[in-house]
Order: structure tokens, then C-alpha cells, then sequence
């Protein structure tokens, strides 16, 4: 289990201020959430972690280890991303094997099959699946092998992109579940993108509001359960909790 520090992190793109000086902390083993509306920039945390954005400024620390100091090598296994859409992450001519073992041939890690097979069972998928291509998988299952090739590489750290969202409702549950079983299991620390305060309440034990490229407050899940003196105190992130309690009550 490592933590993460994130500092001062900022970026511009031109004359539009993407993220503006955003700085917190998430505890090892913690499932912390970044909510908030569409353009608040909390998938571009992500990304710029992940470094799959680089022009910002700030310190990312995972661990300890400033994430632009680590080699490429050691920063895949300590951190990995799953994606939104589990079908556009997966390259359609590439069966579930082929996508297993790359990141197992790149690292010269040993036993690869014995890997593929532990990763498929950890996922809930057959291995029998492992020949199989994404076309011939439904959503669920596709978002299943997306977190099994994060898994292989044995991270610490788990960024997950609103990792539910692009799946039916009943199979939503599912995947959150296996992820929650996952963190319990292997101690992994979440770092997790999600419009759903419902998903943060099932999922996560702390979160950020965030508004416009700025985090204007971090709660506890008490703030979303009603906890006496735990409640938001920015009015967005009052707003914002109270619309999706207004919306699940209408539901």
C-alpha cells in the first residue's frame, strides 16, 4: 500500500486555466473520490498522474516518490490506470491474452501464464475467455479484462476513470463490487473519477468537490449519509450533494 500527495498541481492550455493549484492527500489503502460536474478537470488529475498529460506544474508523489523522478518502468507497476470505456481501452484485434501478456512481456516478468490465469481469477472471468476477442464480450466483461491488465503488473495504486459509467445499471454493481473486493483483499489505494455521489457513497471513504479547474472542499462520506457536523459547508458541494439526494429520493 503507498499513498499519494498531490501539490500545487496546475495546468493551463493556452488562456484556459484547467486545474488551478489543486492539492491533497490520500491515505494508503484509501478509495478517495473527485466529484463534481462535466469540465471540472477531475479526469485531468488523472491524467496528469498517470503522466499521460505532461505539461503541468506541482508535484505528484506516490509514496514518497515524485512520479516525474521514477523510471517508466517502476512507475507502471507502481500505479495503473482502467478506463471509462472498456471497449475503446481494449484494441479490438487483440484477444485477451495478447492484451494480458504484453505488460507481462515488457516488464520480463516470469510465469506469464500463471499470471494471465491469476489475474482472469481474481476478475471473475473463465479462462477460457483468454482466447476470446473484445467484440466477443459484453460491456461488463470487457471492463473485467481492462482491470485484470491493470492488475498483472501487482500495483499499488488504482486510477480509475468513472470506471461504471459506460455499463448497463445492473452490471454496474457488479464491477463496484469486485473493486471493493479487490481494495479489501490486496490493499490497493483508489484514486477514483465518479459523477454517481452514489457510487462515491457504495465506494469511497473521503472525497473532493471540484468546480471549475479548483477543489473547493474535501468531505467524508458522513456528508452524503447525513452525519451530524460533517455536512459540506461550500455551497456547491452543498448543491451538488443535495440535487443527487433529491434525484435518488425521486428515483
Amino acid at each position: 500500500m503507498k499513498d499519494i500527495v498531490i501539490r500545487d498541481l496546475s495546468i493551463t492550455l493556452g488562456e484556459a486555466r484547467i486545474l488551478d493549484a489543486i492539492s491533497f492527500s490520500v491515505q494508503a489503502g484509501e478509495c478517495f473520490g473527485l466529484v463534481g460536474e462535466s469540465g471540472s478537470g477531475k479526469s485531468t488529475i488523472l491524467r496528469c498522474m498517470s503522466l499521460l498529460m505532461k505539461q503541468w506544474q506541482g508535484q505528484v508523489s506516490i509514496g514518497g516518490q515524485d512520479v516525474r523522478a521514477m523510471p517508466v518502468v517502476a512507475r507502471c507497476r507502481t500505479m495503473q490506470m482502467v478506463f471509462q470505456d472498456p471497449y475503446g481501452s481494449l484494441h479490438p484485434r487483440q484477444s485477451v491474452r495478447t492484451v494480458l501478456a504484453e505488460p507481462l512481456r515488457i516488464h520480463g516478468l516470469d510465469d506469464p501464464r500463471g499470471r494471465m490465469d491469476r489475474a482472469m481469477t481474481e476478475v471473475g472471468l473463465p479462462l477460457a475467455f483468454l482466447d476470446r476477442y473484445p467484440h466477443q464480450l459484453s460491456g461488463g466483461q470487457r471492463q473485467r479484462v481492462a482491470i485484470a491488465r491493470a492488475l498483472i503488473l501487482e500495483p499499488d495504486v488504482l486510477l480509475l476513470d468513472e470506471p461504471t459509467s459506460a455499463l448497463d445499471v445492473s452490471v454496474q454493481a457488479e464491477i463496484l463490487n469486485l473493486l471493493a473486493d479487490l481494495r479489501a483483499r490486496r490493499g490497493f489505494t483508489y484514486l477514483m473519477v465518479s459523477h454517481d455521489l452514489a457510487v462515491v457513497d457504495h465506494m469511497c471513504d473521503r472525497f473532493a468537490v471540484m468546480q471549475k479547474g479548483q477543489l473547493v472542499e474535501v468531505l467524508g462520506r458522513g456528508a452524503l449519509t447525513g452525519v451530524p457536523g460533517e455536512g459540506a459547508r461550500h455551497p456547491y458541494a452543498r448543491e451538488l450533494i443535495d440535487a443527487s439526494i433529491a434525484y435518488d429520493r425521486a428515483m
